[in-house]
């Protein structure tokens, strides 16, 4: 039986992977943090720190000597740089790479062609590819939104001017988990090895609607004042794509995103979950509503 232990993690600075990396510290893993040169930030005492460059497959092949395991929780303007990481993590024996996805459902076939998902299904095909060709395998994290995140950031309203855009009306569901969650949604993976090779994993901790959002902010913020803008997701993803022809752009990547995660045949409210195998729990309407309201912006 595999064991791993020892766990490197790309991005460990960021909105996800400081939460990835603290629970992967909290479940006793041997951590390294693969930083760029130069960078000053204070790391754990209890973290080990090597510094890479991206761009050299043997700098990365070097850091990554004796890891059992490559998480990226890198930027998604960064993703094509799993490439040099992959080949690094085969060259090195590295057992299992998780890539930086931790979102809807890219192994939906509609989703798949959104062009907000173009970097990431080509870094999949990348880690199939090695996954045949070596002893690397690999996992993807399905978790849907983030629930805490896409609250404290506007990503689901704009709760200062009171407007909130509900895509074909705001009721269908999507899958969601806090970020804390998704980092112990890797602590699982990791320590399943067999149960979650070489395949999708899907966790959530709710799945909830735009509408169901709305009446909680109402609940808490006062009902009154509020807009909605009822938009048409058919008509977003023609736009978008109409526009992705010319050029591929922040509007194309968030247009496209909005269909992943709302449109009803594109996958974002996960049907087949492994919760149970990965030690996750669904959160009851009142721990979420909680969640909801610790991160309305002030």
């Amino acid at each position: 039986m595999t064991t791993i232990t020892k766990v490197a993690i790309a991005g460990a600075k960021g909105d996800l992977g400081g939460p990835v990396f603290e629970q992967l510290l909290n479940a006793g893993f041997q951590v390294t943090v693969l930083t760029r040169k130069g960078s000053n930030h204070t790391w754990p005492s209890n973290a080990t720190v090597k510094e890479i460059d991206y761009n050299s497959i043997d700098s990365l092949t070097e850091a990554l000597q004796g890891q059992d395991a490559v998480v990226s929780t890198i930027t998604t303007e960064s993703i094509s740089a799993q490439n040099n990481l992959i080949d690094a993590a085969v060259k090195a024996g590295v057992k299992r790479f998780i890539p930086s996805e931790f979102g809807s459902d890219t192994f939906n076939e509609k989703a798949a062609k959104l062009p907000c998902y173009t970097p990431k299904i080509q870094i999949q095909e990348a880690l199939k590819k090695a996954a045949a060709e070596s002893s690397l395998t690999w996992t993807v994290v399905m978790n849907g939104a983030f629930l805490d995140w896409c609250i404290r950031v506007g990503f689901f309203a704009d709760v200062k001017n009171r407007t909130i855009e509900l895509p074909d009306g705001g009721n269908n569901l999507t899958s969601s988990t806090s970020l804390p969650t998704v980092g112990k949604a890797v602590v699982g993976v990791l320590r399943n090895f067999e149960q979650t090779k070489n395949r999708p994993v899907y966790v959530q901790e709710t799945a909830i609607s735009l509408k169901q959002i709305e009446d909680i902010f109402k609940k808490h913020l006062g009902p009154d004042g509020w807009k909605e803008n009822i938009t048409s997701l058919d008509e977003i993803l023609e736009k978008a794509l109409e526009e992705n022809k010319k050029a591929f752009s922040l509007n194309v990547f968030l247009s496209t995103l909005k269909v992943a995660i709302w449109g009803k045949e594109y996958g974002g409210h996960f049907q087949k979950l492994d919760n149970e195998l990965l030690g996750i729990k669904q959160l009851s309407p009142a721990e979420v509503e909680a969640i909801i309201v610790k991160n309305i912006p002030k």
